[in-house]
């Protein structure tokens, strides 16, 4: 079968498409999914460049997100047949420990995503859990499907479950072009908040208000982004703020929190180190909550929505498997609002 391979850490020529890739047989409780799509999140850079620490099999094979059809199943799997449309959960769980029986998967003792802890999505076909499939209907498209994934189970765990946000707060998203962003800026909205949005061009702030931002600011405004929407909002600060940039930003963040606000993160887009003046955390009554991916439940809740046409999947180029270099090179650049989406 078609896969990209990676045999040690490096650039994106590392990536190697090849066309005889062993087609894998699924276990008990396991199916093969013949995948029709698979989207980039930024996490498959950070696998291919690779950190202190990461162990991979190689050859590894990337890639969190994907859909597509049922193509075998292994034994004692029931409720699916071959050629049945499919999304998948990308969070990979045990099933069998506390955190699992209690619905936390995300928590498990074996926690690990697609395409970072264990082979991924970017081949023909792929051998995932039963337990992590959701049927995919046939309006929805598998690129869609694909694309809305991890983002938006991501983001809905980090608002919703850990954030509790509610009607009639404001929610302050740093970063325009993300997936997780777009994805929040969406769920946001649909939960009833006001949102801002921090953004590195007019083009991409457009692109923001196009999906329901009711307040933007340049990255780059006079006097700091920081300052701008204190200001903005009577200086009272957001009550959430969404940042996944990290070190960069993480201190413009808690300074533009009203009292008594949230900072959520799920990622570090700028580094996973930084030090905060901690007279912010506690003289403003700040909670600094973290949550990564999400349990099932939420991405059946979520990807529903999807279904249902109240959010939706935000696509910013599409290219076929055989160009997953330059699709890597693209995710680098920042250029692209949205995901990217592989053809399979």
């Amino acid at each position: 079968m078609k896969a990209v391979l990676l045999y040690e850490h490096g650039p994106a020529e590392k990536l190697q498409v090849v066309n005889d890739h062993p087609v894998p047989e699924p276990g008990p409780g396991q199916v093969r999914v013949r995948v029709r799509a698979a989207a980039l999140n930024y996490l498959d850079v950070w696998v291919r460049n690779g950190w202190p620490g990461i162990k991979l099999d190689y050859p590894h094979i990337p890639g969190a997100d994907a859909s597509g059809t049922v193509d075998a199943l292994g034994a004692g799997v029931n409720g699916w047949q071959v050629g049945d449309r499919v999304a998948i959960d990308p969070t990979v769980s045990c099933g069998e420990c506390a955190y699992c029986q209690s619905g936390w998967q995300n928590r498990c003792v074996r926690f690990g995503i697609l395409g970072e802890h264990r082979s991924g999505t970017n081949a023909e076909t792929i051998i995932i859990p039963a337990r992590n499939l959701l049927a995919l209907p046939d309006h929805v498209s598998f690129a869609e499907a694909a694309a809305a994934s991890l983002v938006f189970v991501t983001a809905w765990h980090s608002l919703i479950t850990r954030g509790g946000i509610r009607p009639g707060e404001s929610v302050l998203i740093v970063g325009a072009g993300g997936g997780v962003n777009t994805a929040s800026l969406q769920i946001a909205k649909l939960a009833g908040c006001t949102v801002y949005v921090i953004g590195s061009s007019d083009e991409k702030l457009a692109q923001a208000r196009a999906l329901g931002a009711d307040h933007l600011v340049r990255r780059d405004v006079e006097g700091g982004w920081s300052r701008a929407i204190y200001q903005m909002i009577g200086k009272r600060g957001v009550d959430v703020v969404v940042d996944n940039v990290g070190a960069a930003t993480l201190n413009d963040s808690l300074r533009t929190a009203a009292r008594g606000g949230r900072i959520l993160t799920v990622g570090n887009t700028t580094g996973p180190k930084v030090e905060i003046d901690n007279r912010l955390m506690f003289g403003k009554h700040l909670s600094l909550i973290g949550s990564t991916m999400g349990p099932h439940q939420d991405y059946v809740t979520v990807m529903n929505l999807l279904f249902e046409g109240k959010l939706q999947a935000v696509i910013g180029a599409t290219l076929p498997l055989d160009e997953v270099q330059e699709a890597h090179r693209l995710l680098e650049s920042g250029d692209v609002f949205g995901k990217i989406v592989l053809e399979v």
